[in-house]
């Protein structure tokens, strides 16, 4: 009678432990949390409106950043009299800021 419990026993350990992995695993991923969220179809939509609102002031800002340290550069490379580049930079800064 001991030989089919001890197989019985080790089949309920493994399960036991794979069970405990699953359970971290779904707790990593907030999973829960990640349900609760869809059945609330109001809250879902203003996370993410609101995510996609400070993503796109984020990229907004970036790039308005990233745009005026090139102007600045380019100003720069302007005041250094390079013979053919430096028309061509002058001409594109003033572009730049008649459309400001």
């Amino acid at each position: 009678m001991r030989g089919p419990s001890k197989p019985s026993e080790f089949i309920l350990n493994r399960l036991y432990r794979q069970t405990g992995r699953l359970l971290q695993e779904i707790d990593k991923f907030n999973l829960a949390e990640y349900m609760e969220l869809l059945n609330n179809p109001r809250r879902f939509f203003w996370v993410n409106f609101l995510g996609g609102v400070g993503r796109g002031l984020g990229a907004a800002l970036g790039a308005t950043l990233v745009a005026a340290i090139v102007v600045t550069i380019l100003r720069r490379l302007v005041l250094l009299n390079l013979p053919i580049i430096g028309d061509y930079i002058a001409e594109l800064i003033q572009i730049v800021q008649d459309h400001l």
